[in-house]
């Protein structure tokens, strides 16, 4: 007779109550779905690696601060923190880069002609105008929006991650998106061309 496999929830438990095989079989469960995800986002097989590591520290963490909150969706939660690691690991990545002048890059070759220091203020102004409004967006809208503009993650994925249908993702970006007009309208913030 067969025996039947354990669920993500009494895995979790066993674990938690110090049976690291437990924790072991976990992770060889979600290994190529995770791995697969992480490597698909960030194209780099070392920097993938480093990620599916941090993301089972970040678990065995939070499993044995006793703060997991088990909801039945193990994956999923795994998927999320995978997700914002990537997130960090990118915008840590952008607040870090530093481009320096070389025989072939200038940074005067990116600034556009014609742009003058008022208009860049008056960008920059606007850019940040905006970004405020979008934390004023309700959380669900807020977030899909962000996953999708900032973090270029496709629909298909953001679904996943937060639970949800496609249709459901692509609803709370269209009422975002006709939010954050509203308001631009409201405080009469204009995109310049």
């Amino acid at each position: 007779m067969k025996q039947r496999a354990l669920s993500d929830a009494e895995l979790v438990r066993k674990y938690v109550n110090g049976d690291e095989q437990s924790l072991e079989i976990l992770i060889n469960r979600y290994r190529h779905k995770l791995f697969g995800y992480i490597m698909n986002k960030v194209k780099d097989k070392f920097l993938a690696e480093d990620l599916f590591q941090d993301v089972f520290i970040k678990v065995i963490h939070t499993l044995k601060e006793g703060q997991y909150n088990e909801e039945g969706r193990f994956g999923s939660w795994l998927m999320r923190i995978a997700h914002n690691m990537i997130v960090d690991h990118f915008r840590k990545l952008k607040r870090n880069k530093t481009q320096y002048d070389t025989e072939d890059f200038s940074m005067f070759d990116i600034i556009p002609a014609g742009i003058t220091a008022e208009d860049d203020m008056i960008l920059s102004q606007t850019v940040d105008k905006i970004r405020r409004l979008i934390r004023e967006l309700p959380e669900e809208q807020r977030q899909v929006l962000e996953m999708r503009i900032y973090d270029n993650i496709p629909f298909k994925d953001i679904a996943e991650m937060q639970e949800i249908s496609i249709n459901t993702a692509l609803g709370r970006m269209r009422y975002a998106l006709i939010n954050l007009r509203k308001m631009m309208e409201r405080y009469q913030i204009e995109l310049r061309d």
